[in-house]
């Protein structure tokens, strides 16, 4: 009788079940340039530009113009976003936020959970071209026009749509259909639409090459800024042209911490990024945490738990409130909080916002998981050092639905991640020209820098889409990656969490059943996504090696492609 004896993967593969170690695909590798982007054709041309002699901040502008025409609902040069780049000359990380700002008519009176989604009184001023367009004029090496060449290109001639692409739109059709200048904007045979497909963009095209010819003037004070600010003005819009002329991106210094030696930097309020700090604070007064144990879970759940709640009660327009940094980013309260954590008892998920009324929901008709925090993030570096990480966003899919006049621009929706009520007391209340509580946080790790004393070489670029979900998983990836051991891309496909305003604590089904089930005798309310799940991001991210080299990792979650030379 012949036997078959079954190999335990875990003893074949040391470090996980596949030959790659903990993830489905190797990392991407490269010496020259690198970028990691959530879409193939975006990641395609931000190399092509490293390859014909730009660097990371001509690419970055290249993958965030491809990504308008091959990711519509994710951001556009109508949506808004922050950049964090490090300057390998002048070996230093800056934030650039163009995250824009409600209308200066904006009133809470205006607004209810459905105009504030969907429609002409969604849109803050959109802040993406003054931010791309900034970075380029202040550190970019090659032509805009060429830089922006292949973005225009492709939304002219068209894209072949992924099984991905193709769903999302298809799904968001029936907010489309609402505003004719909408429809017009995507050329696409819809009774055979699906994988395959094509999808054309040709008003996209000309606003992108007047943008390319006429730069950031043109977008805000030039011709394409009266045809943006009139098609949104016509369909009952309150931006102004005088405050669309005035927009500016604006540089700031980025906050820190220090966990296990590492220093980790995230972009300042508005950005939320100071909960990933705080959680991170937290976890680092627990001097083990093994990886695929329950605790170490349950302590991680917890930590962004608490982390969540401050950032709920305090974050907002820091010109308009007093947010507590030093005392919420302090060593002494970390260690309160920590011994906060029962290891018994779940404290229960705070509100991911402040008004606790403010529960996102998907507008009438579209799913869910085709909706809401839909966002995209990717990471350029180039030969000399220089690296660029964006997260950029329209808010919800197609952000406002609304394309402002023949432009074949989507407006943001992001008025909706404001409190609209007057009476709420909330420091996220809509008010004229404020910034928002901005859950969108680029992130970096740096170590010490064993040939220079007291300097600082980056380890990892990484972040996420997501929503709030944001400050959750950027907050597992690092942990997964310092803790765990991981690089990039195993960091990144590792199974993750994401806690809802609801109580509901939604675990990837590859976390084993075991530690699903000691959470929820805790008294978390587990829920289990599928396996792969976007509800939890789509992170993408770049490690930089004790060789001088580069690793890209991309998250399967969405269609991220890390490509490097």
């Amino acid at each position: 009788m012949h036997h078959i004896n079954n190999i335990d993967p875990n003893e074949l593969f040391a470090r996980g079940t596949s030959p790659h170690g903990r993830s489905t695909r190797a990392p991407a590798v490269g010496r020259n340039g690198m970028v990691a982007s959530a879409h193939p054709y975006a990641s395609q041309a931000g190399i092509d530009v490293l390859r014909r002699g730009g660097n990371a901040f001509d690419a970055a502008v290249a993958v965030a113009c491809m990504l308008n025409v091959v990711e519509p609902y994710m951001s556009g040069i109508g949506g808004i976003g922050i950049a964090m780049i490090y300057t390998a000359k002048e070996k230093r990380t800056r934030i650039l936020n163009f995250s824009g700002h409600a209308p200066n008519a904006a009133k809470p009176n205006l607004y209810d959970k459905f105009n504030a989604e969907t429609g002409p009184l969604a849109p803050l001023v959109p802040g993406n071209v003054s931010g791309w367009l900034t970075m380029h004029e202040t550190y970019g090496s090659m032509p805009l026009s060429m830089v922006m060449k292949d973005g225009i290109r492709y939304a002219d001639e068209g894209v072949v749509l992924s099984p991905f692409n193709a769903d999302m739109i298809e799904e968001n059709l029936v907010r489309i259909d609402r505003f004719e200048s909408s429809q017009k904007s995507l050329v696409i045979e819809r009774d055979g639409m699906g994988a395959g497909s094509v999808l054309r963009q040709p008003n996209l095209a000309k606003s992108l090459a007047a943008i390319a010819e006429g730069g950031k003037k043109e977008f805000y004070e030039g011709r394409l800024g009266d045809d943006i600010q009139s098609g949104i003005e016509t369909a009952g819009g309150i931006i102004s042209r005088e405050e669309l002329a005035a927009y500016k991106a604006y540089w700031q210094e980025p906050l820190s911490t220090i966990y296990r030696g590492y220093e980790i930097r995230v972009a300042p309020p508005n950005s939320s990024g100071f909960q990933i700090l705080e959680t991170l604070n937290i976890l680092s007064n627990f001097d083990d945490l093994p990886y695929g144990s329950s605790d170490t879970l349950h302590r991680l759940v917890e930590a962004v738990y608490i982390a969540a709640d401050d950032r709920a009660k305090y974050a907002g327009d820091p010109n308009h409130v007093n947010i507590p940094l030093d005392r919420l980013l302090s060593e002494e309260y970390a260690k309160d909080k920590a011994t906060e954590i029962d290891m018994l008892h779940t404290s229960g998920p705070p509100a991911e916002r402040w008004n606790r009324s403010r529960v996102d929901h998907p507008p009438k008709g579209v799913k869910a998981e085709y909706s809401t925090g839909l966002t995209t993030h990717f990471v350029t570096a180039d030969k000399a050092g220089n690296v660029v990480t964006i997260t950029q966003s329209l808010g919800s899919a197609f952000g406002s639905a609304l394309v402002a006049g023949d432009t074949g621009i989507f407006m943001n929706n992001m008025c909706k991640w404001f409190d609209i009520d007057p009476n709420c007391g909330s420091p996220n209340l809509i008010g004229p020209g404020k910034q928002q509580d901005f859950c969108i946080a680029p992130a970096q790790i740096y170590a010490d820098d064993p040939t220079r004393l007291n300097e600082k070489k980056i380890r990892l670029s990484i972040s996420t889409p997501g929503s709030w979900g944001i400050l959750h998983t950027t907050a597992q990836m690092m942990h997964n990656h310092i803790d765990a051991d991981m690089n990039v891309q195993e960091a990144i496909e590792a199974p993750r969490f994401r806690h809802y305003d609801t109580g509901m604590l939604l675990l990837e089904d590859r976390f084993p059943e075991h530690m699903r089930l000691d959470l929820a005798r805790k008294g978390h309310r587990v829920h289990v996504a599928p396996q792969w799940h976007n509800a939890v991001g789509g992170g993408q991210g770049i490690q930089f090696t004790k060789h001088g080299t580069m690793l890209g990792g991309a998250d399967p979650r969405r269609d991220g492609v890390a490509i490097g030379f």
